[in-house]
């Protein structure tokens, strides 16, 4: 009888009538460490990087090869240079999500140390785990894309920064029976910490507590380290017990027989939930570990935040099953508007009115401001709609206090619609003397 691989699960090519069993899933691992050294140059930055040019390529490519073979004479000198993340997945540039993910799956699963033992296969699994972390999400592409993994480590992503990878194969492969019976189920569920999720919370500012800044005391409710059972979820006193369905490890193994063949699948154990073990419930979290409890969080508001600003405070989220580590706590800003003042970014805006008279001869008017009331000078023949600038009158900038935008002040000129008889008389005075004057201008 052959066994083929398909897809997730594995087939026999032998079988008559279909039925199916459940059976424990025992991995049969064994770890071996490797040590080696490579050096290959494919490229050193994408092809829309600023950091090298093509044709400064060529030249590090053969620098590379000539550093190899010289390296294998007297072992002095290695050359690293960054992968093309594209090349290590096998797939275009403009691949979408599901041909990288599917491209991922089918090299994870070659490279995967548990099954193979090759030289390499170990470095090579992470290379494809980090090209994978990358490539699938959006904001790491596009930096990646646009300036390649220098552009990851200007954002704050550099060597080490990445994810587990084989927590990341877990996640992908979990729902799917690990390796479809490969004897990839070592690193079993029971093992594993469940990180605790993130809690989120609305806070809401009026306009000059967003402007400078505030500190709040907030009212959370999240899920806590259960103190009766410190978290295992099991009765104090008890003692938990080999889950019998599985056989302690986790997983179990599920077999179908059909006329194609026998199919299997590594599940995660309904039983016990992929511990292995089955315990008395505590009777305070019903097992769970954790319970659930409002906490007062002092939280400092800095200067320059608007609505939508996000606000992170970590380890203050939900706590964690079987040690995992707590989620944080995300705070999402709203500012209630100023009926007066608008917001521009870092620019407060501000609409004065002013007499055609002031307009004419100036004056000094009271404006109000986020530092409260202060003058502002109207110069002589000021025009309608002319913007006034009151430096450093507006906002803060984020996490520079010290900066702060300004106060642009549009000024509207109001025309009379109706004049009394003198003041008429006096404006016609006015006109009269505005046209004799340009009449002898132009003499």
């Amino acid at each position: 009888m052959a066994i083929i691989p398909c897809g997730s699960t594995w087939v026999a090519q032998l079988g008559i009538r279909p039925q199916s069993s459940i059976r424990a899933y025992i991995p049969n691992r064994t770890i071996t460490a490797h040590s080696g050294v490579t050096s290959r140059i494919s490229y050193l930055g994408a092809p829309s990087s600023s950091l090298f040019s093509h044709d400064s390529l060529r030249l590090l490519s053969f620098v590379a090869s000539s550093q190899t073979s010289h390296r294998r004479r007297s072992s002095r000198l290695i050359v690293r240079a960054d992968s093309d993340f594209y090349s290590v997945l096998g797939v275009s540039r403009n691949a979408s999500k599901s041909e990288i993910k599917s491209a991922y799956r089918k090299l994870a699963r070659s490279y995967h140390p548990d099954v193979n033992k090759d030289p390499g296969a170990e470095q090579k699994f992470k290379d494809i785990s980090n090209a994978y972390e990358v490539l699938s999400d959006d904001e790491k592409r596009s930096l990646y894309d646009k300036y390649g993994e220098a552009g990851l480590k200007g954002a704050g992503m550099g060597m080490g920064d990445y994810s587990n990878p084989f927590d990341l194969f877990e996640s992908l492969f979990e729902g799917m029976g690990g390796m479809g019976g490969m004897g990839m189920g070592g690193r079993s569920s029971r093992s594993r910490a469940v990180d605790g999720q993130d809690e989120y919370y609305s806070l809401v500012l009026n306009f000059k507590e967003a402007v400078f800044g505030v500190e709040k005391e907030i009212e959370i409710t999240r899920l806590e380290s259960c103190g009766t059972c410190n978290g295992s979820g099991a009765k104090p006193g008890t003692k938990p017990s080999k889950c019998s369905t599985c056989g302690g490890q986790g997983q179990v193994v599920s077999s179908a027989r059909t006329p194609l063949g026998v199919f299997q699948q590594v599940m995660t154990c309904s039983s016990c939930g992929g511990t292995g073990e089955i315990s008395t419930p505590c009777n305070t979290c019903s097992g769970d570990g954790r319970v659930r409890r409002t906490k007062r969080i002092s939280l400092k508001v800095p200067a320059g935040v608007d609505s939508g600003s996000r606000l992170r405070v970590r380890s203050e989220g939900n706590a964690g099953r079987r040690g995992g580590s707590p989620g944080d706590l995300f705070v999402i800003i709203d500012v209630i508007p100023d009926p007066v003042l608008k917001r521009d970014d870092t620019n407060i805006l501000y609409t004065c009115k002013v007499s055609y008279i002031d307009a004419i001869l100036g004056t000094t008017i009271k404006v109000p401001t986020v530092d409260g009331m202060v003058d502002l000078k109207i110069p002589a023949g000021t025009q309608p709609n002319t913007t006034l600038v009151m430096a450093k009158k507006g906002v803060p900038v984020l996490n520079k206090s010290n900066m702060r935008g300004d106060q642009l002040v549009r000024v509207q000129v109001e025309i009379p619609k109706r004049l009394s008889s003198e003041e008429k008389k006096l404006i016609e005075e006015l006109a009269d003397l505005s046209k004799s004057k340009t009449a002898s201008s132009r003499r």
